[in-house]
């Protein structure tokens, strides 16, 4: 299999996609001719043509409806958000319209969409590039939210996504666009919507996240086990909604120690409800209280080098995360 960056697997999603199926179209800001603000989409107009690949005006509402209205008739949309901060103008669209037209219209309609958004810091963007707001929309009925990690995720699940059908938000965290490197298949394969994914088996310390932050749990497990011969337990959730309960359970059973890490705030973040499952189905199997490690709850990002490095996650942030729990 090849070595692909994360942002190469995105891509090829598409593209694979768009070339099976010729409902399945591009629109956004700067997707077209460009090739998106971070070339994601590049390429894509030359292939598939300015009435596939469509640049749109600076009106994330207006994206989403497009995009909806498109999907209700037949349609396969892939909009993209530029940044997911700027997804705010276009949340009643999103959380209104698309989540609840299947059920409104007692199954009549359903709305194939598929709405993409670059999330997460570390590229000095400050307050309206660098926002985690899938908290937001997570718990939301009729919507799907999905966080992936690694490239072979990435291509799976996006192709997953795309043949949904219903509404799927997909979140890339752009510090991963370029770091992320891994093995993904030339051949066409998904990764199932709603399946969490166990990348490293541990009996000390259990350690549950999505996207970026997981780069620096897999460092801190590699370098705890080598240095202090503790064995990390590391669970990618992959998909935020639905989240794999079976899998949350029994990841927090087998070492019956929780760390949950994410870059989103820490209150009312993904993290609380992963501990409130655990706490629900097996808190008499824990030998110590879930820690959440997560960003701090200030309004947002801030745009000082110094400032971001202070407010963002690390290896060594994690890592001392980790072995705290492990000698509780």
């Amino acid at each position: 299999m090849a070595i692909m960056e994360y942002i190469d697997a995105i891509r090829l999603a598409m593209k694979e996609e768009m070339e099976q199926d010729e409902t399945v179209f591009v629109l956004g800001e700067d997707v077209g001719v460009k090739g998106g603000v971070f070339t994601t989409t590049k390429g894509l107009m030359d292939q598939f043509g300015e009435q596939r690949v469509m640049d749109t005006p600076l009106a994330e509402s207006a994206i989403a409806g497009v995009a909806i209205g498109a999907a209700m008739y037949g349609m396969k949309p892939i909009a993209e958000m530029q940044y997911s901060d700027f997804m705010l103008p276009a949340t009643n669209q999103i959380i209104s319209e698309a989540a609840k037209i299947r059920y409104r219209s007692n199954n009549d309609w359903n709305c194939p969409v598929v709405i993409r958004a670059p999330i997460g810091g570390g590229i000095f963007g400050g307050l309206y590039h660098s926002q985690c707001p899938e908290s937001i929309f997570f718990g939301t009925p009729g919507l799907k939210i999905v966080a992936p990690f690694t490239p072979y995720d990435a291509k799976g699940l996006l192709k997953a996504a795309i043949r949904d059908p219903d509404p799927v938000l997909f979140f890339e965290n752009k510090k991963s666009y370029k770091l992320i490197k891994g093995e993904v298949p030339e051949d066409d394969y998904i990764v199932p919507i709603g399946k969490a994914n166990l990348l490293r088996e541990g009996d000390d310390i259990t350690v549950i996240g999505y996207s970026q932050p997981l780069h620096f749990v897999m460092q801190a497990a590699e370098e705890l086990e080598k240095e202090e011969d503790i064995t990390a337990h590391v669970v990618d959730l992959r998909t935020l909604q639905p989240l794999d309960r079976e899998a949350i359970i029994e990841a927090a059973r087998h070492t019956g120690k929780v760390l949950i890490v994410h870059e989103d705030n820490k209150t009312g973040g993904i993290g609380a409800e992963v501990s409130a499952i655990i706490n629900e189905e097996c808190l008499f199997e824990l030998d110590a209280p879930i820690e959440r490690l997560c960003a701090p709850d200030v309004p947002a990002m801030p745009i000082s080098p110094p400032m971001e490095k202070f407010y963002m996650l690390n290896k060594d942030k994690v890592k001392e995360a980790m072995r705290r729990l492990a000698m509780y």
